[in-house]
């Protein structure tokens, strides 16, 4: 059962730990959304998963009761003693890395059993999410991630072409997994309730995931840096030669000359992919 928010409360002052805001530190403390982050996940008995900042363990013991084995990275030392004295001793399955998620994004999970198959699930803090999601999709991509994120992050990762909220993150992310579900989550399901609304993702892998290589994600990161001007002047000026002949091709296509980045539809950035390979 998870933490209640008084037994959350409680443990947090026995191990004299005050949350740290800079590190997202904002404790799950409704069963509800514990039981539908393992339902989306789907893992079962000899399922490789990877959690990324299990806190208190209570997301992790659910993880542990479905008979999965699993790899978790938490980075505050306080925590990360916590689970090595009161979860690890009773937990062979568990494997606790202490350290950044940003080091360790997949908690030393190994490649063989990365290739075999694995599912993360996350909560994510707002100031790595980005960075966090970049080292992914850099490697052995996941069958499934079952992500808790402020909404803010949560909309840029669904983000459909046309939105405000479209971006490079947007296009890498939706290129190799289908959003499968985005679901609400309030603000009073964690202690300390943070300011904001969060968003619980399941995200799919694509049987055809498309990668973007380092020069890939660096041209379209650089062209939404000026999101608002026009596509084909932001080409013209950037630094990969290819960008222009990229957008040329679009043009003949029968994109509009005066195209903005975030009006562009996914699948013409994924041909920017195949252009600029590492």
């Amino acid at each position: 059962m998870p933490l209640s928010p008084t037994a959350t409360r409680e443990l947090l002052e026995q191990l004299k730990h005050f949350p740290n805001k800079k590190l997202g530190q904002n404790f799950l403390v409704d069963g509800n959304i514990v039981r539908k982050s393992i339902e989306l996940a789907e893992i079962s008995e000899g399922s490789n998963v990877v959690e990324v900042g299990p806190g208190l363990g209570t997301l992790t013991k659910a993880i542990l009761a479905s008979g999965a084995e699993l790899w978790a990275v938490e980075r505050d030392a306080t925590l990360a003693e916590h689970l090595r004295t009161h979860v690890l001793p009773e937990q062979p399955r568990l494997h606790l890395v202490e350290g950044d998620c940003l080091d360790f994004p997949r908690a030393e999970l190994s490649e063989d059993k990365a290739a075999a198959g694995y599912r993360i699930v996350a909560n994510l803090p707002y100031a790595v999410s980005t960075p966090w999601m970049d080292a992914i999709l850099s490697g052995e991509l996941p069958e499934r991630m079952v992500l808790m994120l402020q909404k803010e992050a949560g909309d840029r990762y669904a983000a459909p072409h046309g939105s405000k909220t479209f971006g490079g993150i947007s296009i890498f992310l939706q290129s190799a997994f289908e959003v499968h579900s985005k679901h609400l989550v309030k603000a009073q399901c964690f202690h300390p309730a943070p300011k904001v609304d969060s968003v619980l993702l399941r995200l799919d892998r694509k049987e055809n995931a498309i990668r973007f290589s380092t020069t890939a994600r660096d041209c379209v990161r650089r062209i939404f840096t000026q999101r608002r001007k026009q596509l084909g002047a932001l080409c013209k000026r950037d630094p990969q030669a290819e960008a222009l002949e990229w957008f040329n091709s679009l043009v003949e296509q029968g994109v509009s000359e005066t195209i903005r980045p975030e009006a562009l539809a996914l699948e013409h950035w994924q041909a920017l992919a195949e252009k600029l390979k590492d």
